[in-house]
């Protein structure tokens, strides 16, 4: 494993109890970082607070009084935030527009990119009172491309892509740092909420042939959250084994 300096900084990483969040999680804390996990699961966020030396809160991205209580307990306990991970979501169905349930595409859109802003809007203002900050967003390669069948998600994962775009250009004269990544498939626990066709469809269009592990993603992450991370925002990063175009 490659040094990474994130001494000193505090780092919260939302949805880090399990998948590609715990692997940031688990990386930014060996680079040096105090970790909060924010997460839906309060129970695993604390077993993993506990092992990794940081802090937990119960956290739905959804609810911007809840990140506020979030936020507060969290720099009382580690100090002020100087690093965001939004890396919380979910995948929803996997059915044509036409089936699509509405409540299902609401609920996909507001966890997955109005989640994503509410986390940004609750810790920007620390972070411009301090002129530091690194924002990593968790967007996907479905953004960039749009997979069947899942629109939902393609369309939040967009929305995240477009979002990290605005807010590195607001934030380019300060010294915080916006960007975002788009990983093809992992292995994580949201393959359960897919079906077999969709999983193998996603492997398809990897020229690796097989898909990334979240420590490949925890390692670019995390080099977007260090210092050396100077010049770079409002961009978006590939982690796609060769499936990026653009």
């Amino acid at each position: 494993m490659n040094q990474l300096d994130l001494k000193g900084r505090v780092a919260v990483v939302t949805g880090g109890a399990r998948g590609i969040g715990l692997a940031i999680a688990e990386r930014a804390t060996a680079s040096g970082a105090r970790v909060a996990i924010w997460d839906v699961d309060l129970a695993e966020a604390e077993r993993v607070a506990a092992r990794l030396g940081g802090s937990a809160a119960k956290v739905d991205v959804t609810d911007y009084a809840g990140l506020e209580a979030a936020l507060a307990a969290t720099e009382a306990a580690l100090g002020p935030v100087d690093i965001l991970v939004a890396n919380a979501g979910i995948t929803g169905p996997n059915l044509p527009v036409e089936s699509y349930p509405v409540d299902a595409w609401r609920q996909v859109i507001e966890i997955d990119l109005t989640g994503v802003f509410l986390c940004c809007r609750v810790v920007v203002p620390g972070m411009r009172a301090r002129n530091y900050g690194r924002i990593v967003n968790i967007a996907s390669i479905a953004g960039k491309e749009g997979n069947p069948n899942a629109a939902a998600y393609s369309a939040a994962k967009a929305g995240v892509i477009g979002l990290t775009k605005s807010l590195g250009k607001e934030l380019a004269q300060t010294d915080i740092r916006v960007n975002c990544v788009t990983p093809a498939a992992a292995k994580t626990d949201l393959f359960k909420q897919m079906t077999e066709t969709q999983i193998a469809y996603m492997l398809s269009k990897i020229p690796a042939n097989r898909f990334a592990h979240v420590d490949e993603i925890a390692a670019l992450v995390c080099w977007l959250a260090t210092e050396d991370c100077s010049f770079s925002t409002g961009a978006v990063f590939d982690v796609s084994g060769g499936r990026a175009t653009y």
